[in-house]
């Protein structure tokens, strides 16, 4: 059965980009759902004098390998100070070296969310424009504003941003199964 990566790019234990990620993962119906953390490939800070040191570190590589074992990829990044979270920025680093176009042209759903108003989209639009340089194939984005006021019980409660979601997610499954 074909395979969804499901992941945030965060670290945080209560991450609501991973949050949203899951829930999102819900309205897939025929393919089996894998869903990463952050917090398990934990990795040193990228410099060419460790990669020149150490290579690459084996979790990398790991987490390299399930994104070219997966058809379809759930991405919510969640955003510090307008971009990726360092620890987002330090894994995409070192799975560059590996190989610069690891997203693999793999049809993903980019997402984002934060307790703002604007729900992540400065980050959506650096991701948006710099992903398809490594390889990734943006099929929709959805940024999720005012993660407090619109997530509860574990769903999004507005129900225009539910189905609006649903819906993406729902073109998303299609591209990967057609």
């Amino acid at each position: 059965m074909k395979q969804v990566l499901v992941f945030a790019g965060s670290n945080s234990k209560e991450s609501i980009n991973k949050k949203l990620a899951i829930y999102a993962s819900t309205f897939i119906k025929d393919l089996k759902i894998k869903i990463l953390d952050l917090n398990d490939f934990e990795l040193p800070i990228y410099s060419e004098q460790h990669q020149n040191d150490i290579g690459i570190p084996e979790k990398a590589i790991v987490f390299y390998n399930t994104i070219k074992q997966s058809e379809g990829i759930i991405l919510s990044l969640a955003e510090h100070n307008g971009a990726y979270t360092a620890a987002f920025k330090n894994l995409f680093d070192w799975m560059s070296v590996k190989d610069g176009k690891f997203w693999s042209d793999i049809p993903m759903l980019l997402m984002a969310t934060s307790p703002g108003a604007r729900g992540g989209k400065s980050v959506l639009d650096i991701a948006k424009s710099r992903f398809p340089y490594m390889g990734g194939n943006i099929i929709d984005s959805f940024s999720l504003p005012s993660f407090g006021d619109n997530f509860k019980e574990n769903k999004i409660i507005d129900s225009n941003l539910n189905d609006d979601l649903k819906l993406k997610v729902i073109a998303l499954e299609s591209f990967i199964t057609k």
